[in-house]
């Protein structure tokens, strides 16, 4: 990391004695920066100021965001992390990064993931700072918006479920950007999802790497963050918001064996331009 400037941004909110993800980063001996972004709308902010110092908390207007924020409804509500993703972006690069990950605050661990005998295996990550070359090695080679690391859900079901892509057309946690190629997020909730499918249907590359898994706290366990404003909403609400960004190509219907749930799901085929094999090529 010693050619570009580069910081780990966590996006937190009502929770400054639980922030999992800097303990997880220093345990994997991340040695950079990281700064915790909050708004002027958390009551504990004070707590994260003492716990973390005046450098590395960064607040931001809430309500200033939310006027330029498309949130894809009329609610005055604004608990939702859309606003702290659009804004740590633009915080970065007027502090001077080239490169950041902006991460939530619930991660536990980050792991490889590698094959054998037919088999997924984990191992952990010891060497992030290594890491977070390769990854912005991955970004610019690419041409990507961000990449962005796996999470368990990806790999329901085995080896077969995603492991043989090994890069999938989303981007869920753990964004690596560019400063000077900000990704904007909209709508309320599902903001991450509402991104990858329309910034995707244009064009844009947005990549997952199955190699690399991080461990999040199971949704709506945990107090603070996001958790009300899920358990306020629903899971239905919250994915009908990526029905209504691209209708096309998201629906909703129930997920799971035993506590069943009303999720998103994509049909990549309409949802994504790709590049045809030359076999189909014609020929004068």
């Amino acid at each position: 990391m010693s050619d570009y400037k580069f910081a780990v941004f966590i996006l937190t909110y009502g929770r400054p004695d639980n922030v999992k993800t800097v303990q997880a980063l220093r345990r994997s001996n991340y040695t950079g920066e990281i700064y915790i972004i909050i708004d002027n709308e958390d009551e504990r902010a004070e707590e994260y100021f003492a716990m973390y110092g005046d450098k590395y908390v960064i607040q931001f207007d809430k309500k200033a965001e939310a006027l330029i924020t498309d949130v894809a409804d009329t609610q005055d509500d604004r608990r939702a992390v859309v606003y702290a993703r659009n804004a740590s972006q633009r915080i970065a690069k007027e502090l001077g990064y080239d490169y950041i990950l902006q991460f939530d605050d619930d991660y536990s661990i980050f792991y490889y993931k590698s094959e054998s005998n037919g088999k997924l295996h984990t191992k952990l990550i010891t060497n992030f700072d290594g890491l977070v070359d390769a990854f912005v090695k991955f970004l610019v080679a690419s041409d990507a918006d961000t990449v962005a690391f796996s999470q368990g859900g990806d790999f329901i079901g085995g080896i077969n479920q995603n492991w043989r892509k090994q890069l999938m057309r989303k981007a869920m946690n753990g964004f690596f950007f560019r400063t000077n190629r900000p990704v904007e997020f909209f709508g309320k909730i599902n903001e991450d999802v509402n991104a990858y499918v329309v910034h995707g249907s244009r064009g844009r590359l947005f990549f997952t790497v199955a190699r690399t898994q991080l461990q999040q706290a199971q949704t709506q366990q945990v107090k603070g963050g996001l958790t009300d404003i899920y358990l306020h909403l629903g899971t239905y609400v919250k994915s009908f918001y990526s029905v209504m960004m691209a209708p096309s190509c998201v629906k909703v219907k129930p997920m799971g064996i035993t506590d069943r749930r009303l999720h998103h799901f994509i049909k990549w085929d309409n949802a994504v331009p790709k590049i045809l094999n030359e076999k189909y090529k014609k020929y004068e």
